[in-house]
């Protein structure tokens, strides 16, 4: 593919590429209009259905509610309290007579509730209930698991979906246990309500949400309602399903089922025990509104298509026309021909590439100078942007340590330590200068190392040793030896409170014409020993990047005529060794190295 590119002419390029981009420009444009359409029908089609789902939850709410106060104004009336009054007394003399006075109030109650299938008072002196209902006698409360579960939870539980098995019919029902004693301290006295299963269903589908995907599920997933959608099986065998619901009152999410998304809206019920009426509707279903944006946004995608191919080769002509004049115009170049111009009416980029070859073939001889003189300026300023890199960081620590000491009174140190900071500030000034005496670095160094004994005490020493005197008159590079003695000081005795030791070596090396500085220390050591390359790239943090200067300031300084070498072992030290050439003058900013050094 990358040589097919390279074979292609520019014309042939721009084409492609003038093609390329207008097909993908209009694919995504239609292609983001149509997901933007889906995603806001989506949105719509969710908050629409959470706020019918909300409303159905409420309802259903409100219904069971009402049937709940219907129990309570039972249990005010005088004939139920006489069947109280009768089992506190262990009296089942007067059964009948309770039973019929208990007649009325109970047909009030499916009266005004429809909703209500049946209502059984279970007392150990007889079971109270409709007299017009079919009583399955081989069926005893106190046998059931209703009566083991609200023995469990002593308290009022609802029973999802089943057969009412108290009377004939078997009825699907939802049930009420409610505990019937009372204020009095009465025990096995309970109110059974039956609920009419179908109603319910029929108020959530007609009357609220008017939907064949609801589902009224527990906390374990089991239907309340029974069989009431087509996806109540796969929901009560599926806990991935379930976990999404959360802990929230209410809210939707995306599922899948059998290879379809489903958009599901929940909302969670006051009555029951964690009951949760959901709905679900296919999201396929939901987004055939946009399935005309997706077709008229194709048919405008391949519309758009063939008009860019047939338009784009002679638009491609056009703009390219300029340039093949300018090539013809170097051509002659080529060919000698200086007094070749390029004219145009134009004021476009092409026109002032023309209007710059006609500049460049005037100019030429002075372009050159001007050119070796940017790149001697450039180096320059690169070496002075090195250097001001090297100011140092160590002085808010320096400056709170002397705050610490003026507190505590310790005058000298103070004394000490501010003379130190000014002089080596002037030093490392070096009024502008790039190029200093050794005998100033040195000085520099020194009082730096003072500085940080004052800020570390009792953790390190150091020592200065010079071969010849006469070194100290020769010129380097400012600020060399302060990043390597901050890095012992930073990482290699970051481990140790006291025992550290910095040795800092000066000596002639070769036939006198070298340099060596050693700056050697008893720190942690390093992960590797031997050669390595001139201080190599690795990424370093903000505390690191003095290392990488020193590297490229020799190289600007001194070209290939320097040299470094590390060495170490973890745990023994680290022993870092400069050889650079010895200059008495003091070198100009630019670049004064040979090209017979080596870097090792």
């Amino acid at each position: 593919m990358s040589r097919l590119l390279h074979r292609l002419s520019f014309r042939q390029r721009i084409w492609y590429s003038f093609v390329t981009l207008m097909t993908v420009a209009i694919a995504a444009t239609g292609w983001i209009s149509y997901t933007i359409s889906s995603r806001v029908v989506e949105q719509n089609a969710l908050q629409l259905r959470q706020d019918t789902i909300n409303k159905s939850a409420q309802v259903l709410d409100e219904k069971l509610k009402k049937i709940v106060l219907s129990i309570l104004s039972l249990k005010m009336s005088d004939a139920y309290q006489g069947i109280l009054r009768d089992v506190s007394s262990n009296d089942s003399s007067r059964y009948y007579a309770r039973l019929t006075a208990l007649q009325p109030i109970l047909a009030q109650l499916k009266f005004n509730d429809t909703f209500i299938q049946s209502i059984v008072l279970t007392t150990p002196i007889g079971d109270f209930y409709p007299t017009n209902y079919t009583r399955l006698s081989q069926y005893s409360f106190y046998e059931s698991d209703m009566y083991k579960q609200i023995q469990a939870s002593n308290r009022a539980i609802w029973v999802a979906g089943h057969e009412d098995r108290f009377f004939y019919g078997n009825e699907q029902v939802i049930s009420l246990v409610l505990d019937g004693s009372g204020s009095s301290p009465l025990y096995d006295v309970y109110i059974v309500v039956n609920i009419k299963v179908k109603d319910l269903q029929n108020l959530i589908v007609s009357e609220i949400s008017r939907s064949t995907g609801f589902s009224l599920i527990d906390e374990r997933g089991n239907s309340v309602l029974g069989s009431a959608s087509s996806v109540s099986g796969y929901i009560g065998s599926t806990s991935e399903f379930l976990a999404q619901f959360g802990a929230d009152r209410q809210g939707n999410f995306i599922s899948e089922l059998n290879d379809d998304e489903y958009m599901v809206n929940y909302a969670r019920l006051e009555m029951g025990k964690n009951w949760l009426l959901y709905d679900i509707q296919s999201k396929r279903e939901v987004l055939k509104q946009v399935e005309a944006i997706k077709w008229t946004t194709l048919l405008l995608i391949i519309g758009s298509m063939i008009l860019v191919f047939l338009t784009s080769n002679v638009i491609t002509k056009l703009l390219l026309r300029p340039l093949g004049r300018l090539q013809k115009l170097m051509a002659r170049v080529e060919n000698n021909d200086l007094n070749a111009r390029f004219h145009s009416e134009y004021r476009d980029e092409v026109s002032q590439v023309g209007m710059r070859f006609n500049f460049m073939l005037d100019e030429i001889k002075k372009l050159i100078k001007e050119v070796k003189d940017g790149e001697e300026e450039k180096r320059r300023t690169e070496i002075k942007a090195l250097s001001a890199q090297m100011e140092p960081h160590f002085l808010y620590n320096t400056l709170n340590t002397i705050y610490c000491k003026s507190i505590l009174g310790d005058n000298d140190d103070v004394n000490e330590m501010i003379l130190a900071l000014s002089s080596m500030f002037q030093l490392g000034l070096s009024q502008g200068r790039d190029i200093v005496r050794i005998e100033e670095e040195l000085s520099h160094v020194r009082y730096y190392l003072m500085l940080q004994q004052q800020c570390y005490e009792g953790r390190f020493d150091f020592q200065i040793a010079v071969e010849d005197e006469s070194i100290l008159s020769y010129c380097i590079p400012k600020l060399m030896l302060q990043p390597l003695v901050e890095n012992a000081i930073l990482h290699g005795f970051r481990d140790i409170e006291e025992g550290g030791f910095i040795l800092i070596e000066l000596s002639r090396a070769g036939d006198g014409d070298m340099l060596r500085i050693v700056v050697e220390d008893n720190g942690i050591g390093m992960n590797s020993e031997g050669q390595r390359p001139l201080l190599p790239e690795p990424s370093m943090s903000h505390k690191g990047y003095a290392l990488r200067n020193i590297r490229d300031r020799l190289r600007l300084y001194y070209g290939q005529a320097a040299s470094v070498r590390f060495a170490g072992k973890p745990g023994q030290g680290c022993r870092v060794e400069l050889m650079i050439s010895m200059r008495k003058e003091e070198m100009t900013d630019g670049y004064t190295g040979s090209d017979d050094a080596r870097v090792v």
